[in-house]
């Protein structure tokens, strides 16, 4: 089996952010010396990474699941809490990252290229670093916020400069092992390379990489035979070389017909924009720069066929080579014919002025300034608004629900981003449901009048705030209602003590009105 894998879904998750801690410093004839509580630690990151030493992506087929470090709690003392590790996966040169729905992320080619697949979450304040002239002394921190959870596509490509094209046997790895360092297996049925090739080739001055594609059939751009997984490593190739079989022992083949069925596959197959020219341009595979290689001329049925077929290909304006890798003979025709165009591509890529993208100006949302925005919805026919954006998003992460003067604390913090003031002006009322964030999210019934500032939280126990105490202001009936049971309790009070006076137990009467008797002077 295969030891080659150039594709594969990678699910990557960055490291969790330490939650900041609740401390408040505290030594000898010092019981209360501040809030000392440190912040947590920022969760790692997962980074991909171009390595030479590494081939193909067999490691993360077989284990797809990769998480970064979580970062540490903070601790009192001001004590942070340590960075999570960050994880560094090596990838081959070539690789490109793609998300599930085929959007290309990045095209890492260069050693040490390196991209961020999942970043790290936050780590939370402490109390200490919470605490300002109006809140001195914060019972509660802010809680780390989760790392990015995402799954990503990789596809490696190889890096190679010209790419032999072909039927299976078509001799397309013997002219590697024949023209560089290379050594493919190399047998006499068909499918025997299972994996692409890369050797490179020295002709003159240029030193190029030759590719060779296995398996290539009819139907291969279809899912046919083992074409279809490695046309991708065509893309980056400047030239191809069609290598044609002609001394084929099968009845219903010839060189022309097998070039026609290649041309047709590769004209069937749509390259991506993960590799693109000095112009940001694609060139499809049936335009780029092709030769022919008419292979196995050592055979002397091979030589008579090369020489039928010839005067066809140059008719379709092909350039046409008689080779043979057994007796390498036309290699050095055929290795500095592709030296020249890899020459002429590169001088291309070197002289072609870079592509600047034309600045595209848009009017700013109204929102823009803030960062969130506002839905309108409905739920089991009520209106539900729905508060969407990165700072009230991770706001919300961050708090401890838990801890009253934490609530309060995001209160404070979506009032003075204007939550409040645009939610009034989608129309929004009291009691209405509000929602921050995608999905089911976060759910507040909305009370607009409910008193901000820090300045309040003096007059409340730390960890506490007085603003979410359950408080409903009673109606006008209400405060009848209590009125008049108040009187009630009071009537009965009197006509209680009134029974226990005529009963002995009292001298006088509860309506009686006491008066201290005024002393004379005669007594």
């Amino acid at each position: 089996m295969a030891s080659f894998v150039d594709r594969v879904v990678l699910h990557v998750s960055g490291g969790a952010g330490g939650h900041g801690c609740v401390s408040v410093k505290r030594e000898k004839f010092k019981p209360l010396g501040g809030p000392d509580g440190g912040n947590g630690g920022d969760g790692g990151d997962v980074i991909l990474r171009v390595d030479g030493q590494t081939t193909t992506l067999l490691d993360y087929h077989h284990a797809p699941h990769r998480h970064a470090g979580n970062g540490g709690p903070g601790m009192g003392d001001w004590r942070a809490g340590k960075t999570g590790e960050t994880l560094v996966l090596s990838v081959p040169e070539g690789t490109v990252v793609k998300s599930k729905d085929g959007k290309v992320l990045a095209d890492l080619v260069g050693m040490g290229s390196e991209y961020v697949a999942a970043a790290g979450g936050q780590g939370g304040l402490g109390n200490s670093s919470l605490s300002s002239q109006k809140r001195k002394a914060p019972g509660f921190a802010l809680l780390g916020t989760p790392g990015d959870e995402r799954d990503i596509v990789l596809e490696l490509k190889s890096i190679a400069d010209i790419a032999l094209v072909g039927f299976p046997s078509a001799g397309k790895s013997s002219l590697i092992a024949a023209m560089s360092a290379a050594r493919p297996k190399i047998a006499d049925y068909p499918f025997t390379t299972l994996i692409p090739n890369l050797g490179v080739v020295q002709a003159g001055d240029v030193r190029f990489t030759v590719a060779d594609v296995p398996g290539l059939i009819e139907g291969a751009s279809e899912g046919k035979g083992l074409g279809h997984h490695f046309l991708r490593h065509v893309e980056r190739c400047a030239a191809l070389v069609h290598v044609l079989d002609c001394a084929a022992l099968e009845a219903d083949r010839d060189p022309l017909s097998d070039l026609d069925v290649i041309e047709a596959e590769l004209e069937k197959y749509e390259v991506d924009m993960s590799y693109a020219g000095a112009d940001g341009d694609v060139v499809p595979l049936n335009q780029r720069p092709r030769l022919v290689a008419l292979n196995k001329v050592d055979v002397p049925d091979g030589r008579d066929m090369a020489e039928f077929v010839r005067p066809e290909l140059e008719k379709r304006g092909y350039r046409v080579f008689e080779v043979s890798a057994a007796s390498h003979e036309g290699l050095r025709e055929l290795g500095f014919a592709m030296a020249a165009i890899v020459a002429e591509a590169r001088k291309a890529v070197e002289t072609a002025p870079p592509r600047i993208a034309a600045p595209v100006v848009r009017p700013r949302s109204v929102n823009a300034k803030g960062g969130f925005t506002i839905r309108r919805e409905e739920r089991n026919l009520e209106p539900l608004f729905r508060v969407l954006g990165e700072k009230p998003v991770r706001w919300v992460q961050q708090t401890d629900f838990t801890n009253d003067e934490a609530v309060g604390y995001l209160a404070d913090r979506l009032a003075k981003l204007g939550v409040e003031d645009q939610l009034f002006k989608a129309g929004a009322k009291p009691g209405d449901a509000v929602v921050i964030g995608e999905g089911d999210g976060v759910v507040f019934d909305w009370e607009p009048t409910m008193i901000g500032g820090a300045e309040l939280l003096a007059a409340s126990p730390r960890g506490s705030d007085i603003r979410i105490e359950e408080f409903s202001r009673p109606t006008r009936t209400e405060k009848r209602e209590d009125h008049q049971k108040r009187k009630d309790a009071r009537a009965a009070a009197r006509a209680e003590l009134e029974a226990e006076r005529k009963a002995g137990i009292w001298t006088e009467s509860v309506n009686y009105k006491h008066t201290r008797p005024t002393v004379s002077d005669d007594d």
